[in-house]
């Protein structure tokens, strides 16, 4: 069983930064993918990256450049540093990882790109 905690979300100001933060807690080994999803107003819950623990990374090709997933083993948390943030990157922002073949989402972090 994982139970996964985000933390980092807020309110900032269009070409600000955020970063976001999801720890993983639980009897677990090793995580086989770990990934951030957001769901922006009135739209679908879309991935925007995730890495392996080998730690190959894929990102949605809006926030190539902009965004960079990262995780640190040891800790069984992954982050997604967000720079450059556009009043577009609005959502609430999911951490999700894949152990033992099976889906852990977290609650859900607000994210919101505003003047």
């Amino acid at each position: 069983q994982v139970q996964l905690v985000e933390s980092g979300g807020g309110l900032v100001q269009p070409g600000g930064s955020l970063r976001l933060s999801c720890a993983a807690s639980g009897s677990i080994s090793i995580i086989s993918v770990m990934g951030w999803y957001r769901q922006p107003p009135g739209k679908q819950r879309e991935l925007v990256a995730h890495i392996t623990s080998g730690g190959t990374t894929n990102y949605t090709d809006s926030v190539k450049g902009r965004f960079t997933i990262s995780r640190d083993n040891a800790k069984n948390t992954v982050y997604l540093q967000m720079n450059s943030l556009k009043p577009e990157d609005t959502a609430v922002y999911y951490c999700n990882v894949l152990w033992r073949g099976k889906g852990y989402w977290g609650q859900g972090t607000q994210v919101t790109v505003s003047s």
